[in-house]
């Protein structure tokens, strides 16, 4: 069998953390735009410490001539290197000539003292709680949360340690003053240090230095804990903020043998202990408050107008006569809406199915089910409370709507449920059966900034597929070889999802070999699962083109000889979320679509249920090929992925396109 070469799984999400930075440094995007790229960046980071480098720390421990973890951890450096000289040479200077005096690095202006002492003891002191170390040893650092390190001298000269909280769980982390005619804004961080003598009146000599550890975010579940997933969750919850430590960043400056001692207390000794910047938690800065226009991006209406629908007809009678898709956020997630509350009023509906994979914090659609319950309907709502960093929220939506009398269907712990899908049963109807498919979460929130497409159908074949689903899933239990459910229309990761794309992926090496059309155009958020990673690769060097859209992990080498001559990468940051997973396969000239939840990564091919569907609708099938060719040819927001994991810029013409705004106007002259 012929050997083929991959990237690393992680050194290729640092990449795509690379890709975000990239934007913030980018001379076409607003000011403030830029400002949250680099908090974005930040909260990447934070999470890649909380969820990989568990990981890695251990691969490391167990093989000491792993050299992954040290690559992640030099480019990690090269990227925070990057980060501060975006701030500081870039961001910084454009705030000043915006009229925004940001004291990042510096001491608070001696006129300001007045206003930042009386913001410190009217709104900050009472939340303070500074804890004498050598008295409190047993004192724990929460997860991702901030500290001053203070280390301070009496007048007997001793030397002592303590650790003051920063609230910025209960205040702003920046917080703006006025002074003659500027705008100043200081971290709550510094507001502290400057009066940290009222918190040790006695100390002759004071010095402070940010600190924060982050801690392993993984859950330890297992299929034998018992039935009661929810109990189960919300005692691991509890557990979260206390996990391993994975990273400690500390101010420059802390003399080395006071490290020494905070890593012995804090047992620090397996984590990344690393010198960060002088501020810690640089995802707050999405927050800055820095309001203005001007510094934005420009508006993008929402596009409220869904053609077919209008006022004289029912949303469930208009997809009784036609394929509907919605493509958020372009276009209103009201119709999305509309079908669950159409749902719980609707007389000739009986029953109401649905999946929940991240609830929205204040869910509409959570509101719709439950009346929908109360209205005497059979409502049966499965919510993946394994959602991570979701589990809590799901967990009290779950229980909102279990009181209120929806059947609540969690799934068995060692598999996720993540297809997105909703079906509605209605009696004495010519089509009893409508549903909607997604490739994006039925969650309103999320909604504003995620690119994703939702069909709206009535297609009777398909929908029996997604209840026979439902019926499975409502069974708890994990997918056997012995279960006997077949697929006709859909795709069903567990059953028959890699299958199918595998058989399709044949199709066209045996039509690129007979001369006939052939290719291959995907888009995804990851692409990881070698089985299908190889048939890409044999059909590459079958002669089939193939174009792949992969926003963030993406382990396919391209532009290999005699592996992926054929493939080409690209990778799309704008100021949306590229989220949608489509396949266009070429078919000989007769194309076929389909879309769904499903990266074609490990965990969504063998630990999760995940639902792919083909696009049936002749129109609607050009419109979603039409939007894929236009993200194929931007030349501004989009890079390719380069045989050696590098972002390259792509070839910027006079006319350079940017495939989001063109989206956009596709959309709208569409639907004017």
């Amino acid at each position: 069998m012929k050997k083929y070469t991959y990237f690393n799984r992680d050194l290729s999400w640092l990449s795509f953390n690379e890709r975000v930075l990239m934007e913030a440094s980018n001379e076409r995007v607003p000011l403030m735009e830029r400002i949250k790229f680099l908090s974005i960046f930040s909260s990447n980071l934070d999470e890649f410490y909380r969820v990989r480098m568990p990981v890695m720390l251990r691969n490391k421990q167990q093989d000491s001539q792993n050299s992954i973890y040290d690559q992640a951890t030099e480019i990690i450096s090269s990227q925070q290197d990057r980060f501060g000289k975006t701030l500081n040479e870039f961001i910084i200077p454009e705030l000043r000539q915006a009229g925004i005096h940001f004291c990042y690095q510096e001491k608070i202006p001696e006129n300001l003292f007045a206003q930042t002492t009386e913001y410190f003891y009217c709104q900050v002191a009472g939340l303070l709680q500074p804890v004498l170390l050598k008295e409190h040893s047993s004192f724990f650092l929460e997860n991702d949360m901030l500290y001053i390190l203070v280390i301070y001298k009496n007048e007997d000269e001793q030397e002592h340690l303590a650790v003051v909280n920063i609230p910025t769980d209960n205040l702003d982390r920046f917080v703006k003053f006025r002074l003659d005619g500027e705008d100043y804004v200081i971290f709550l961080d510094e507001i502290i240090k400057q009066n940290l003598k009222s918190l040790f009146p006695k100390a002759a000599h004071i010095e402070s230095y940010n600190i924060k550890v982050n801690r392993d975010a993984e859950l330890d579940l297992l299929d034998d804990e018992g039935p009661d997933m929810t109990e189960i969750l919300e005692r691991q919850l509890r557990k979260r903020k206390y996990g391993l430590p994975t990273r400690f960043l500390y101010e420059p400056g802390l003399p080395p043998h006071h490290l020494e001692t905070i890593i012995d207390i804090f047992e620090l000794r397996h984590a990344s202990v690393l010198q960060g910047g002088k501020y810690h938690n640089s995802k707050d800065l999405a927050s800055l408050p820095v309001k203005n226009q001007l510094h934005a991006y420009p508006e993008w209406p929402m596009i409220r107008k869904l053609g077919g629908i209008d006022q004289y007809t029912t949303l469930f009678d208009t997809m009784a006569r036609q394929d509907l898709m919605v493509h958020a956020p372009y276009q209103t997630y009201d119709t999305i809406l509309r079908f669950f509350n159409e749902a719980a009023i609707d007389p000739e509906v009986e029953e109401v199915y649905t999946t929940m994979y991240r609830v929205a914090h204040d869910s509409k659609i959570a509101l719709a089910l439950i009346s929908a319950a109360k209205n005497g309907k059979k409502v049966v709502v499965l919510v993946e409370l394994k959602a991570r960093f979701d589990e809590a929220n799901n967990i009290r939506w779950s229980k909102k709507m279990k009181a209120a009398g929806v059947r609540i269907v969690h799934s068995v712990n060692s598999i996720k449920v993540h297809a997105k899908l909703a079906l509605v049963k209605r009696r004495h109807a010519e089509f009893p059966l409508l549903g909607l498919l997604a490739t994006g979460n039925l969650n309103e929130g999320t909604a504003r900034f995620y690119t994703d497409h939702i069909l709206l159908t009535a297609h009777q074949p398909m929908l029996k597929e997604v209840k026979k689903l439902f019926r499975f899933l409502s069974k708890k239990k994990r997918p056997e070889i012995t279960d006997k459910l077949s697929f006709h229309h859909l795709l069903v990761a567990q059953f028959n999802l890699q299958i199918k794309f595998l058989q399709l992926l044949d199709r066209e090496i045996v039509n690129a070999k007979n001369g006939l059309k052939s290719g291959v155009t995907i888009k995804l958020n990851n692409l990881e699962e070698e089985v299908l990673i190889n048939r890409l690769y044999e059909a590459s060097n079958a002669g089939v083109k193939i174009n792949l859209i992969v926003r963030s992990i993406c382990r396919l080498v391209p532009g290999v000889a005699g592996q992926s001559e054929n493939i080409t990468v690209k990778r799309i940051v704008d100021r949306f979320l590229e989220h949608g997973r489509i396949f266009i396969f070429t078919n000989g000239g007769d194309h076929e679509v389909y879309m769904g939840s499903a990266d074609w990564m490990n965990r969504n091919i063998y630990k999760r249920i995940e639902v792919s569907f083909p696009v049936y609708d002749e129109k609607l099938k050009k419109e979603i090929m039409q939007i894929v060719s236009m993200q194929w040819e931007d030349t501004l927001q989009a890079v390719r992925i380069d045989k050696d994991l590098k972002n390259v810029p792509l070839k910027v013409s006079q006319d350079g396109i940017r495939s989001q705004e063109a989206i956009y106007k596709l959309l709208s002259e569409m639907n004017s």
